[in-house]
């Protein structure tokens, strides 16, 4: 049953991580930690499938290793995130909407300042290229 929980509050995570890649507004890693974090729990093959995954896995495996998030990502992360608030600050019709969405921004942007840059070439390999040269 706990195993049943934690493979569907996975893939709920894994659903919104996903979205979040579209939709600024709507964090992507921590959904995506989340998933990893049910799936460990749950599934085995689940959390093995996402850690391997061609274009999440790199970027969950090096976060989890505290490696960082490349340069790259946090520059378009950063673009699109004030992009959408500053059109979203011209539409809100109140003046406190407007004061109201610069928290999430100001605290994405302190966050991914935070965060440790991945120095180009330094992604961790994934485990079918470690198992290649055993």
């Amino acid at each position: 049953m706990k195993k049943t929980l934690y493979n569907i509050v996975g893939t709920l995570a894994l659903l919104l991580g996903i979205v979040g890649i579209f939709l600024p507004l709507v964090p992507t890693t921590p959904f995506l930690l989340l998933a990893s974090a049910c799936y460990m729990r749950g599934s085995r093959r689940m959390h093995e499938w996402l850690l391997n995954q061609r274009h999440l896995g790199p970027y969950l495996r090096n976060f989890q290793q505290g490696r960082g998030i490349p340069l790259r990502a946090k520059i378009t992360a950063l673009a699109l995130l004030w992009t959408s608030l500053t059109i979203s600050m011209w539409f809100a019709p109140l003046p406190w909407v407007r004061i109201l969405l610069l928290i999430p921004g100001i605290a994405v942007t302190v966050y991914l300042y935070r965060m440790p840059t991945l120095e180009p070439g330094g992604q961790m390999p994934n485990q079918a290229d470690q198992i290649k040269r055993e």
